[in-house]
C-alpha cells in the first residue's frame, strides 16, 4: 500500500534485534545499543519511541539516563519513552525530569504525525 518499513537494527545485550521506522515514526526497544549505520536511518525522524527501563544500569537496557542521551542524539522533535518498570518512578514525578521534547508513554496511547 506504498508504506516503507525500514528495519533499524539495534543489539540487545549480545542479541541483534530489529526497531523499525514507517515514514517520520520510528520505534526502539528491548535495545542497549544503536550502531553508527541505524542512526544514519534514524535521520529526520519525527517521532521516536525508545526504552527506558530504569534508572539503574541494566545489561540489556537503556536505562533512564542513557535513554535521554539517546533521545537527544537522534534528534527527533518528540520522543515517548516505553518499556519503562516500576523501578523508574511514578509518571508524574518521571514527566518533571525529562527534557521538554521528551515524555513517557502510556498504555492506550495514540500519536498522530
Amino acid at each position: 500500500h506504498g508504506v516503507t518499513i525500514t528495519p533499524l537494527p539495534v543489539m540487545h545485550l549480545r542479541m541483534p534485534v530489529l526497531g523499525f521506522r514507517i515514514g517520520d515514526f520510528s520505534y526502539i526497544t528491548d535495545a542497549n545499543f544503536i550502531p553508527d549505520e541505524t542512526f544514519e536511518k534514524l535521520r529526520g525522524t519525527h517521532v521516536l519511541i525508545l526504552n527506558a527501563l530504569q534508572r539503574e544500569k541494566h545489561v540489556s537496557h537503556f536505562n533512564f539516563e542513557e535513554a535521554i542521551d539517546m533521545a537527544k542524539k537522534i534528534g527527533a522533535p518528540k520522543t515517548y519513552f516505553t518499556h519503562i518498570s516500576h523501578k523508574l518512578g511514578t509518571h508524574k514525578k518521571v514527566e518533571k525530569e525529562l527534557p521538554e521534547s521528551i515524555a513517557l508513554g502510556f498504555d492506550g496511547m495514540t500519536i498522530e504525525l
